[in-house]
């Protein structure tokens, strides 16, 4: 049986989505992008899902590393999963705006590229976990902390490089027009991100159980 929090929780999320259209569309529009810009409220919120999921999975890692806890590892391997979903609504939403705001569909920037190495190497941890075989949980532990460590230089790598990408500074400086859908819809997937790892969590440990009873009567 699932989390008792979790159908309330997810309950939420989805009332608050179905909303965030009604605010995001009373938002002024951006002085330069006009329309389009609107996709920054639910493509800067899925970036900050795939940070988190991505710090998550490499601070469990380092608890399993440590103490060699199997909720630890439960945990790291459904961060993960959430690294690579909300990392492909990441990089699928940012294309349809730098289509229209750059005139390009991607830009090998400093950002972009780093992002999409990101992505790159949490597949490959779910790869490794599927298909490594016996024994690949710390060695998929160390592909964790490796992504982990990737994410200081994807947020700052806007300041220090000449990118597409706008300033760290963005967030902070939007009008109050825009800071509540925006606040509005990182609570939506905030709510949605703790459903699903709940869930996720739930359902590796109840697979655990399972293997392990059929496990017993075969042996």
């Amino acid at each position: 049986m699932l989390t008792r929090s979790v159908p309330a929780i997810l309950v939420l999320a989805l009332a608050m989505f179905g909303v965030a259209p009604y605010f995001i569309a009373q938002a002024p529009y951006e002085s330069t992008m006009g329309l389009v810009q609107k996709i920054f409220y639910f493509h800067v919120p899925a970036a900050i899902m795939m940070f988190l999921a991505t710090f998550v999975c490499g601070i469990a890692s380092v608890a399993y590393l440590a103490k060699g806890r199997a909720h630890s590892d439960r945990l790291a391997e459904a961060a993960a999963e959430l690294t690579v979903l909300f990392g492909i609504i990441t990089l699928i939403s940012g294309p349809l705006w730098a289509r229209k705001a750059w005139g390009v569909w991607w830009q090998w920037d400093a950002r972009l590229t780093s992002t999409l190495v990101l992505w790159l190497l949490f597949s490959a941890y779910l790869l490794l976990r599927r298909f490594g075989g016996p024994g690949t949980e710390k060695l998929s532990a160390g592909v964790a902390l490796f992504g982990m460590a990737n994410v200081p230089f994807i947020y700052w790598s806007v300041n220090v490089w000449r990118t597409m990408h706008p300033k760290t500074t963005v967030v902070p400086s939007l009008v109050p027009e825009m800071r509540f859908p925006f606040y509005w819809c990182m609570a939506a997937f905030l709510l949605l991100f703790l459903a699903l790892i709940k869930t996720r969590v739930r359902l590796a440990e109840q697979q655990d159980s399972l293997d392990l009873l059929l496990a017993e009567a075969e042996g």
